[in-house]
């Protein structure tokens, strides 16, 4: 696909090489701007940036930050570079508060002294922990039971103090569950290991992997599994793409959920993948996995008002159908 010319500023994306980064990367570029990666490839693929400049590096090199800067012209940033498995996290919680805070303090600090003035982060629901009402809004109560939660609050809140100090307004995205692959075929989900339910399923089905674990069949759902709102990675590329545009033309900071509001249990995405890839998905059930809430859906009302954006393509099916079609033809 052709790509316009581009008619926008240079943005820096910290992480560029991962799964929504580079699906990102993409949509950056088809709006018009030049997505300068910044990646050391910790867990993403060199192979996934494809859109502009890749540099690998260190979020916490000020130096190397300071000069993507000055040589690209830099005007905003996104952060997609931290650590995000929940289990991992329960069980090396230093990684995570090194790496999702010092790290990204460190990578502010740089954007800040550089004069870079518009900032997205990637941050994520399960701040909100076990939640009192769904769909969740963004002024209920963030009491996160597991350390990565944790970790991604602590660096919202740190994103406060340095917007009252400093010319630097942000957004921090308050995701649920991506899911699916670019319809193109261009980039999709490739984690090591891969914890995520849809790419495990199709696995499953595909014979690529082994059977699905499902775990926990005791939670306070209908049907016993956890309910998430899943919502398909270019529809969540496109939410950073215009939250960025609305920072650089002026608007305030902001917290924002990017969900659906429609919830599905992991029994519900396993009859949808059957249904959709016409076999059975192979499974057992396991125990619950540490610092999993039971259920976790978006109120993106205020997303909506804020950037004028929707969902688009984020029903069940077509993620399911992106999702095989990469794992078939995955290139990484």
């Amino acid at each position: 696909m052709t790509s316009p010319a581009l008619t926008r500023p240079a943005i820096l994306v910290a992480g560029g090489a991962g799964y929504i980064g580079s699906q990102t990367c993409k949509a950056l570029k088809a709006a018009g701007y030049l997505p300068v990666v910044l990646d050391n490839l910790s867990t993403g693929y060199a192979a996934a940036v494809k859109w502009g400049p890749f540099e690998r590096g260190d979020l916490r090199d000020r130096a190397l930050v300071a000069d993507l800067i000055r040589r690209y012209e830099i005007k905003g940033a996104m952060h997609f570079a931290a650590y995000s498995l929940v289990g991992e996290s329960v069980s090396n919680p230093l990684k995570y508060y090194d790496n999702n805070v010092g790290a990204a303090v460190a990578f502010a600090q740089a954007l800040i002294e550089g004069g870079v003035e518009a900032f997205v982060f990637s941050s994520t629901a399960a701040v909100y922990g076990v939640p009192s009402v769904s769909p969740i809004p963004e002024t209920h109560p963030t009491v996160p039971i597991n350390p990565y939660g944790a970790s991604k609050l602590a660096f919202e809140s740190a994103l406060r103090w340095f917007g009252q100090a400093h010319p630097f307004r942000w957004n921090a995205l308050r995701y649920f569950n991506a899911a699916g692959a670019d319809p193109e075929g261009e980039t999709g989900e490739s984690h090591e290991p891969e914890t995520h339910l849809i790419p495990n399923l199709v696995k499953a089905v595909l014979g690529t992997g082994p059977g699905l674990t499902v775990f926990g069949e005791d939670y306070p759902t209908p049907d016993g599994t956890p309910i998430r709102d899943y919502i398909h990675v270019v529809d969540l590329a496109e939410a950073h793409v215009r939250a960025i545009a609305t920072l650089l033309d002026g608007a305030e900071s902001a917290i924002l959920n990017v969900g659906t509001g429609q919830g599905a249990s992991v029994k519900q995405v396993i009859e949808a993948a059957e249904r959709v890839l016409g076999a059975p998905v192979p499974r057992t059930v396991g125990p619950r996995r540490a610092g999993d809430p039971p259920s976790l859906v978006a109120d993106s009302s205020l997303l909506q008002r804020r950037l004028g954006w929707t969902a688009r393509v984020s029903d069940m099916d077509t993620i399911i159908r992106d999702a095989a079609r990469w794992q078939r033809e995955r290139a990484w």
